[in-house]
């Protein structure tokens, strides 16, 4: 592979994720400088109003730290999914973003659901998952350091903190173990290593001689 292909298939993985991070950030500084709120666009469960929210929820954020603990996150899975899931990645992507949030419309808590994070654990779930079912242990490599630097993620489907759209993480986290499964024939494949094949030669002729012997 050449240099100029290699650097157009890094840009091409990273070019999505990076567009849909510096949308998040521009909604952020535009409230920002404009002085508005835009948290009543969010989702708000079982109000025709906070249907709207499916898709704008992920696109605010209650401040800068909020926005902050999910972009290098988000960017991260999202490059993941995109390298190693290159044929469905858009709709790994659509599946968990829609699924998730129109369950936390449906049976989530009489409040405005807002924040990317939901989506974090969706990609993170599903690379997880995939990794066990696909036996791909760098999938599951990178859900661990997620896991590892986004601190405390694994309690966040629970009602511990307050204030916090735990609805979204879990359902989020759900739908992510849900579509690994689901897609488990595009799961990479571990690589075999030459004594791994050597290993299955050796088991299939030690079958045919004992055929031998027998017959």
């Amino acid at each position: 592979m050449s240099k100029y292909s290699e650097i157009k298939r890094i840009y091409t993985i990273v070019f999505i994720p990076l567009v849909f991070i510096i949308l998040i950030w521009l909604v952020k500084i535009s409230e920002t400088i404009l002085e508005v709120r835009w948290s009543n666009f969010g989702l708000y469960p079982r109000n025709l109003r906070g249907l709207f929210g499916i898709i704008s929820a992920p696109f605010l954020h209650s401040d800068f730290k909020h926005l902050i603990s999910n972009s290098l996150p988000l960017l991260l899975l999202s490059v993941s999914i995109i390298y190693f899931y290159r044929k469905i990645a858009i709709k790994v992507f659509l599946l968990i973003y829609l699924f998730t949030h129109l369950m936390v419309w449906i049976f989530a808590r009489e409040s405005y659901h807002i924040g990317a994070s939901g989506l974090v654990y969706g990609f993170a779930s599903f690379l997880f998952f995939s990794g066990i079912i696909s036996r791909f242990y760098r999938l599951m490599a990178i859900s661990f350091l997620i896991l590892f630097f986004y601190g405390g993620m694994v309690w966040g489907v629970f009602p511990f903190v307050k204030n916090m759209s735990w609805e979204s993480h879990l359902f989020g986290f759900v739908f992510g173990m849900i579509f690994a499964f689901y897609f488990r024939d595009s799961a990479p494949k571990r690589q075999l290593y030459e004594w791994e094949n050597e290993e299955e030669i050796n088991d299939e002729n030690e079958y045919w001689k004992d055929e031998e012997v027998k017959n």
